[in-house]
């Protein structure tokens, strides 16, 4: 997290704010503004937590706000301590704690010894913008939470930020979802995200989720997410990389295009290349469609790059794939309100039908992926290699980035594929 302090704007500013009322210290307008408001609940901050009120979030205060940024805290035993006293010093539960703490034996708490303890909200934020680092948090978050997650990465962007997965479940039904390919498609992120954390959530309470039983889908199925699978443009789209080399990069190469508002429009990766048109399929075709339209060189939108594959975001996409075998996979994109189910005549086993029920689920219609972008995508080359079905969700309506009021119900209707997907193959 950088350096924030008066003047400060975006989306650490917004974590901030969200942080400070988390833990009490304010009703603070969640605007990515540093006012007097966001400077004053910083310094109460700082004096109760031994820390020099100054008004400055730096190294050491971030350490100190990190669990209202993840939603946990590590609490070290003290004598006399029991899982009800220490529930109730945090807000926590009894519950909460043995799930993030499994094998733990109340009776036998030991002086010095840590306990993690959930605090009092939920990981996931719904109503802010979103970053490679609040990415990091939430996944760090819901590891700690439910520590049946299993959490790593698939490899690194061009900036060296992790490729996130989380993998949940213990069935044999193996799916791939994934998010956020385009840069001005973040919203998606906190999809996967908050679909995650619902579903263990409700596992652990023995719940439901769309009027599925979370213990029977897990026990189904092993679903695997990808939330961000362009962490770098993502960072840029929402403000949050706002300076040096690589923004200044993607400034020179969107002058170039001034039909695309910067940095609003950018759908790239980091150093102009569109992930979702870097797979090998008619990605020939696909530099042809975009040649077409003077897309010859990096570019916020619409360049194949000089090959497939070249994308690291997009070759650790492919090898993941490649390696997990997955039954069906969703691609999570914004917007339209619909559900693109075929490549070309590939029409794999079921997929008419699964896709009949997404739409059903969710109130998208189901149709073709028009012919000018229609090639070199992941989906594309998931059903062209495998033979399995898979799809692309054009989530929301409007211009993209769509505003974070949207998410209830791109969430909402987006829920029904989530579940079924783990469910219909």
């Amino acid at each position: 997290m950088r350096i924030l302090r008066m003047g400060s704007i975006g989306p650490a500013v917004e974590l901030l704010q969200l942080a400070l009322n988390r833990a009490g210290f304010g009703e603070l307008r969640q605007d990515g503004i540093f006012s007097s408001a966001t400077d004053s609940a910083l310094r109460r901050f700082q004096s109760a937590h031994g820390l020099t009120p100054d008004g400055v979030a730096g190294r050491d205060t971030h350490r100190a706000l990190l669990p209202w940024y993840t939603g946990y805290i590590m609490h070290r035993v003290k004598s006399g301590d029991t899982l009800w006293t220490i529930a109730q010093m945090h807000g926590s539960s009894v519950e909460a704690i043995e799930t993030a703490n499994p094998g733990i034996v109340p009776e036998r708490l030991s002086a010095g010894e840590y306990v993690t303890v959930p605090l009092p909200f939920p990981v996931v934020p719904v109503d802010i913008s979103w970053s490679s680092a609040l990415v990091g948090y939430c996944v760090r978050g819901l590891a700690a939470r439910y520590p049946f997650i299993s959490v790593g990465d698939i490899g690194k962007s061009v900036m060296g930020r992790p490729l996130w997965r989380l993998s949940l479940g213990t069935g044999e039904n193996r799916v791939l979802y994934n998010a956020s390919h385009h840069a001005n498609e973040w919203i998606c992120t906190p999809v996967l995200m908050k679909f995650a954390e619902e579903l263990c959530q409700a596992y652990v309470t023995d719940g439901t989720l769309f009027d599925q039983r979370a213990a029977d889908i897990l026990s189904y199925a092993d679903i695997h997410l990808i939330p961000a699978v362009n962490p770098d443009g993502m960072d840029l789209v929402t403000g949050e990389l706002q300076n040096g080399e690589f923004y200044r990069q993607a400034q020179n190469i969107a002058a170039d295009y001034p039909r695309f508002p910067f940095p609003s429009g950018w759908k790239a990766n980091i150093r102009g290349v569109d992930l979702n048109l870097q797979y090998p399929a008619g990605w020939e075709q696909a530099r042809e469609n975009k040649y077409a339209l003077g897309i010859r060189s990096p570019a916020p939108a619409d360049y194949v790059g000089s090959a497939p594959l070249t994308a690291p975001e997009s070759r650790a996409m492919y090898d993941y794939t490649l390696a997990l075998a997955p039954a069906l996979t969703l691609a999570l994109h914004t917007q339209g309100e619909v559900i693109y189910w075929r490549y070309l005549d590939y029409e794999p086993p079921q997929s008419r039908r699964i896709g009949e029920i997404f739409s059903e689920a969710s109130g998208y219609t189901l149709e073709e992926t028009p012919f000018a972008s229609g090639f070199a995508g992941y989906k594309d080359w998931f059903i062209e290699s495998f033979d399995r079905p898979g799809y692309t969700i054009e989530a929301g309506l409007g211009t993209n980035p769509l505003p974070t009021y949207q998410f209830p119900d791109i969430y909402e209707r987006c829920l029904g594929i989530l579940v079924y997907g783990a469910l219909v193959t």
